[in-house]
């Protein structure tokens, strides 16, 4: 990088006049070649994943920028957990810097050159752009965004990183997960799949629909929700908040490597409904005995409504999707969050289900909509293909027609291990200096379609 070689030309220029001493120690400028993590207000759990594997790439003293707190604590508390597990143990060192002013003092300070955020989302932007302003790269937890007036500053804030020379970019995990990839990839296969339908709003051509709990546990411990967790000022609706992951899905699986513009998306309806916790449910997943007075505008009968579910059903480039998620207070024992999707082809179509008959866990089966010689073509795909991507990947033909695609479950590593794929990415765009072309547009027009679905919730 040119900031690098600059340095190393004025270090060698002033030691040949004589103005160093040989046993000086010169500040080293951090670089790209030398990623340093600065975790700036860890209000979520996710701000830890990224730091439950170590990088070669990046510096192994990652410094911490925020409030005093229970929040910050929690993140500690994992990281330490990381570094002292008996099976490969995570060995980061932390640099606390705990202040009122700790947005200011990292800026200032700058010892890193990537700040990872995952937290309050409402003070999610303001973090990214001051950020970039200061010449910071952006590793962030989704949403970056939950409100009109916070896209507005976003879309500035990709302007000024472009302008700065930094990186923007959100922890996208679902993409790795191992059926989403899979479904894919026969997506991308002509002979088995064709082309995606346009659908129709009542039956899309691509669905994604997501459950998930509040109560639940994390690298093996119940997690403790901070209670502005439940307050859609600070943390956002369902809508802007996990569907952001479906809607990326949408945009990454029917048009791969595509740029896709907000122009391209029209939204056709939307509705939000509230999740009703008891005070004994709330008092569970926050360790608190009463409600915070900023909850108070969401307690009706004693209970706690939070608008965490919603759903949307919109036109991306002509082809109809539907994305929607709900929050359970809890999963029945022994389940966890879920998924579904499909996707609609002129030949098969491609489904993902994760119910009590796959034992909560994800799987894909194909459902051809077309008859021979459809079994050949799919075990030909499977053979070749499909064996690149995931090798021992197999068939197995259901009594009611649909073929259930057995991935091995060495490829079926988990949300957590998932955080480490995208930072290994995300490493590499650091070192390459640039993101694919299509993934600043369509991060925008992203967050453009659940802002969009949000507006229109309300409005119903």
């Amino acid at each position: 990088m040119k900031k690098s070689l600059i340095v190393v030309f004025i270090l060698t220029f002033c030691a040949s006049c004589g103005e160093k001493k040989s046993d000086e120690k010169v500040p080293e400028e951090p670089t790209m070649e030398n990623v340093k993590l600065m975790t700036l207000d860890p209000g979520h759990f996710h701000a830890a994943l990224v730091q439950k594997t170590m990088y070669p790439q990046v510096d192994s003293t990652i410094h911490v920028f925020a409030p005093e707190g229970p929040e910050v604590q929690d993140f500690l508390s994992k990281i330490e957990q990381y570094n002292s597990r008996s099976e490969n143990p995570a060995a980061w060192k932390v640099n606390t810097h705990i202040s009122n002013d700790y947005l200011q003092e990292m800026l200032t300070q700058k010892p890193g050159n990537v700040m990872v955020v995952a937290g309050k989302n409402s003070k999610k932007i303001d973090y990214i752009f001051e950020a970039v302003k200061a010449g910071l790269n952006v590793y962030a937890d989704k949403p970056l965004v939950i409100n009109p007036e916070g896209f507005s500053k976003l879309k500035e804030a990709f302007e000024v990183a472009e302008k700065n020379g930094v990186m923007i970019y959100d922890i996208m995990t679902e993409r790795f997960e191992s059926t989403t990839m899979m479904q894919k990839k026969f997506s991308e296969l002509p002979a088995v799949f064709g082309e995606l339908v346009d659908g129709t709003p009542e039956e899309p051509a691509i669905s994604k629909e997501s459950i998930h709990h509040f109560f639940k546990y994390v690298s093996g411990k119940p997690l403790v929700r901070p209670a502005w967790f439940f307050d859609v000022n600070e943390e956002g609706e369902g809508i802007v908040d996990v569907t952001t992951h479906l809607v990326d899905l949408v945009q990454w699986e029917a048009f791969p490597g595509q740029i896709i513009d907000s122009a391209d998306v029209k939204m056709l309806k939307a509705k939000r409904w509230p999740t009703i916790l008891t005070k004994e449910e709330f008092a569970k997943v926050t360790k608190l005995s009463e409600y915070p007075s900023y909850l108070e505008k969401d307690i009706i009968n004693g209970k706690l409504h939070t608008y965490s579910n919603g759903e949307m059903t919109y036109k991306i480039r002509g082809k109809h999707a539907k994305v929607s998620v709900i929050w359970n207070y809890q999963a029945p024992e022994g389940t966890g969050d879920t998924h579904y999707s499909i996707m609609r082809g002129t030949k098969c179509d491609l489904i993902i289900k994760q119910g009590a008959e796959e034992n909560f866990k994800p799987v894909l089966y194909i459902q051809p909509t077309i008859k021979s010689p459809f079994d050949d073509v799919l075990q030909s795909a499977v053979d070749k293909e499909i064996q690149e991507l995931f090798p021992g990947t197999t068939t197995e033909k259901m009594t009611n027609g649909l073929w259930k695609i057995n991935i091995p479950d060495k490829f079926k590593i988990g949300h957590e291990a998932h955080f480490a794929q995208v930072t290994e990415n995300y490493l590499k765009y650091l070192e390459a200096g640039a993101l694919p072309e299509w993934e600043i547009p369509n991060m925008i027009t992203k967050y453009y379609t659940t802002i969009a679905g949000l507006k229109m919730a309300k409005e119903e």
